[in-house]
């Protein structure tokens, strides 16, 4: 069999890959901690996994609509419009009929950029960005424009950046806030000031991934959508994966006020899955629509693990951390580390017959094999001089893996 060109050209995703590694690694009998993966710990709230048995006494087991419920994109279009509202006072800026309900936030970005790019369309990515982004430009035939930020500028994107990386072949600014991997959060004012570039080229459309906009620990998430000249060209994206650990229930969904956009983009999912799954979109309707005070609390809880993972990673050699404003990742610089060696009788060496440490890629499997910690290398995201540490597991796991890590760095010669 001949494989097309098109899934040649894309990658395996690096935070999957690691988490296998990892769990080979638990098959054969070895205590791997893995904060490799973006995955809360909590359980589901009770009141949506009633939600999900009453689903399936009520026989909500048929086709649905193709862009979702109606309950679901009503309640996902207040719940979009509360974050406006918040910011800037605006009520109702999203309407039912704005929201296309899709499987996780993935798929829907995935389609926004395949309705939005044609072949040869640049999409500027402001790194470090979701491994996921830069392979679905790919998919759609686009070409990513890698528009790097450094940690002193608190890895957020410069307007006078993202002027620069303009041309005319640029359709597409793709960027999250809170962001994955590094935990910055694009402020209203860098919002705004972003927004003033973008209105100089009206052609340029705009994808927000917001999925991680409830875990923020410097108030409120400033949003997009507060951008209202902007809003004919601007998709924001949202789910229930992370805020209320729902992760399995794969509902994510896409907000845009252009109707033609949302007319192609139905279209496109039309083909592709015909719906969510009906009950997993009730059990979404109801998370939505009920108690916040889950989401509150657990809030809460990655705010303390932040704090923990933070005051340990700043007492270890050769790493250089900047406190995450939200999210529940850790985005450390490792380059101290780069030219040393692992020690000669260590599972890295000898499984490699090299002691040296020459990358992160490299640092990440040493703490993998002789840390028993799993996490992912900053190239993944497209920045490798960092690595990504998700503290979305217990504060005793995160304890546990920052020690392992320390005594792991602390053989490197």
């Amino acid at each position: 069999m001949n494989l097309s060109n098109r899934i040649s050209q894309i990658s395996a995703s690096p935070t999957l890959a690691m988490a296998a590694k990892a769990r080979e690694l638990k098959q054969a009998g070895l205590d791997v901690i893995s904060m490799s993966l973006g995955e809360p710990d909590f359980p589901t709230p009770a009141h949506v996994k009633q939600a999900v048995k009453d689903a399936v006494d009520a026989d909500l087991s048929h086709y649905g609509p193709v862009p979702g419920t109606p309950g679901l994109r009503a309640a996902a279009a207040k719940y979009m419009s509360n974050f406006v509202e918040r910011q800037s006072g605006d009520e109702d800026t999203f309407v039912a009929e704005d929201i296309i309900v899709s499987v996780g936030a993935k798929q829907a970005i995935c389609n926004a950029i395949e309705t939005i790019v044609s072949k040869g369309d640049e999409v500027i990515l402001p790194t470090p960005c979701w491994v996921s982004y830069t392979e679905m430009v790919k998919l759609a035939e686009g070409v990513p424009v890698m528009v790097r930020t450094t940690m002193d500028d608190d890895f957020l994107l410069t307007p006078e950046a993202l002027e620069s990386a303009i041309t005319p072949r640029t359709k597409l600014l793709l960027l999250c806030s809170p962001n994955n991997p590094t935990g910055a959060i694009y402020s209203t004012e860098r919002i705004a000031a972003l927004s003033e570039v973008l209105l100089r080229h009206p052609n340029i459309a705009v994808i927000a991934d917001e999925i991680y906009n409830q875990i923020c620990y410097v108030g409120k998430c400033a949003t997009w959508a507060s951008q209202r000249e902007l809003l004919d060209r601007l998709v924001v994206v949202n789910g229930v994966s992370k805020v209320f650990a729902m992760t399995g229930y794969r509902i994510g969904w896409l907000a845009c006020k252009n109707k033609e956009f949302i007319k192609a983009c139905t279209r496109l999912q039309g083909q592709q899955i015909t719906c969510a799954t009906m009950v997993a979109q009730y059990a979404a309707e109801k998370a939505l629509e009920g108690d916040l005070t889950c989401v509150t609390d657990m809030t809460a809880a990655f705010q303390h693990r932040r704090d923990l993972i933070v005051s340990l990673a700043k007492d270890i050699p050769g790493l250089k951390v900047r406190c995450p404003k939200g999210a529940f990742y850790l985005f450390p610089d490792v380059t101290a580390l780069f030219g040393k060696q692992a020690p000669a009788d260590s599972n890295y060496a000898k499984a490699r017959r090299s002691r040296w440490i020459n990358s992160a890629d490299e640092l990440c499997e040493y703490l993998l094999t002789d840390g028993l910690v799993a996490c992912v290398s900053g190239s993944a995201f497209g920045e490798p001089t960092c690595l990504r540490i998700s503290y979305a597991c217990s504060e005793q796991q995160i304890t546990e893996a920052m020690l392992r890590i320390r005594k792991a760095i602390e053989q490197l010669s």
